[in-house]
């Protein structure tokens, strides 16, 4: 059993949490990924880079995109960014959340149900709410189910470094 430890405060992302976003990014994609991708593309995932991507979105309040972030006392553990779907087959009202990502020492802890939690608060009422998992990635799935997603029989490939990724889409209407 995982020790709960304080309460993590969840609030809106500005463009200075774009570091702590990026290490908390790169060390869970590192370990939610291992097996499913390319060991050495893993590997090279880049923290400053990362960092100026979130930085570019964080600074850009007209993309529409809402990010998240949760901390507790050790600083940012996770983050969740919403905004409008990209999928061609969305309508306009279609909300998506692009990435839910903890700190692997944070899985457990209830903080990524949390961070789930304020971002559907923040979806217009009768919206549609999309993502896409990794069809090898059981766990995220199972979360995914449990908080009232479906997979909608959609998939796709995605090009990772080289190799393909298939993913499914899930919903929640």
């Amino acid at each position: 059993m995982v020790d709960d430890l304080a309460d993590p405060v969840i609030r809106r992302a500005t463009v200075d949490d774009a570091e702590p976003i990026a290490r908390v990014h790169v060390a869970s994609v590192r370990h939610a990924y291992a097996g499913l991708v390319d060991d050495a593309y893993l590997a090279g995932l880049d923290v400053e880079a990362r960092a100026a991507w979130w930085r570019d979105l964080l600074d850009s309040p007209g993309a529409g995109t809402t990010v998240w972030v949760a901390e507790d006392e050790s600083g940012a553990v996770g983050f969740l960014s919403l905004g409008p779907s990209g999928d061609e087959d969305a309508d306009r009202r279609t909300m998506q959340i692009h990435t839910l990502y903890l700190e692997p020492s944070a899985w457990g802890r209830g903080i990524a149900r949390e961070l789930m939690r304020t971002a559907l608060a923040d979806v217009p009422e009768g919206a549609p709410v999309t993502l896409w998992v990794p069809d090898a990635n059981e766990r995220a799935r199972h979360f995914y189910r449990r908080n009232g997603f479906t997979a909608d029989g959609v998939e796709r490939v995605e090009d990772v470094d080289g190799e393909p990724l298939r993913e499914v889409r899930y919903r929640r209407d």
